[in-house]
């Protein structure tokens, strides 16, 4: 038995990788994310994830307005080095750029959600909000478990910090007029 050569982006280049690398390098595994020139890997969903993003979809889809689309797990090439993958988007509508398109500019972002995991914990606490702040995406939530019940946690980006101000925690209902209005309950 003869062991597989690793592949060649098992070894990052000098400065790391950038956010154009993530189009051409070969087998990356499915969700590839790159944070600070790092690629980073999605372990597997829990069900409280794969849940909560499917029912965050439906009542994004429903309440969109016109002009706006919700994506799934799409990344956001946020600078040279750092593309992250939320996991869900809204995005302009205006932004596509075809069937191939494999990113959105943070420009063209209204709201980044992230549901947090255990392996995503200081990732999507942390370090995705406030690249997402400095980017100048107005809105991220970020989700996480309270006891198999989703809390969702509002952010708006403050324009005079450049950083996210809570705008409100939520933990049975998710009532909100900003970006848009949206009226739906959580578990």
């Amino acid at each position: 038995m003869s062991a597989e050569p690793y592949p060649d982006w098992i070894r990052p280049p000098v400065c790391g990788w950038t956010a154009d690398d993530l189009d051409r390098l070969p087998d990356l595994p499915p969700h590839t994310q790159l944070i600070d020139g790092s690629l980073v890997f999605v372990s597997p969903q829990t069900k409280f994830h794969v849940r909560t993003i499917r029912a965050l979809e439906q009542a994004l889809l429903a309440a969109v307005p016109a002009g706006w689309e919700v994506w799934r797990e799409m990344t956001v090439k946020l600078n040279a080095r750092n593309r992250p993958e939320p996991d869900l988007l809204v995005v302009d509508e205006s932004s596509d750029t075809g069937p191939d398109q494999t990113f959105f500019l943070p420009g063209d972002v209204l709201l980044a959600v992230e549901v947090v995991s255990e392996e995503s914990r200081e990732r999507d606490r942390d370090t995705k909000p406030r690249k997402y702040a400095a980017a100048g995406i107005p809105h991220f939530w970020r989700v996480e478990s309270d006891e198999g019940r989703p809390v969702v946690y509002v952010y708006e980006l403050d324009p005079a910090t450049g950083g996210y101000g809570v705008a409100g925690i939520h933990h049975k209902v998710l009532k909100l007029d900003r970006p848009f209005p949206l009226d739906v309950e959580l578990g």
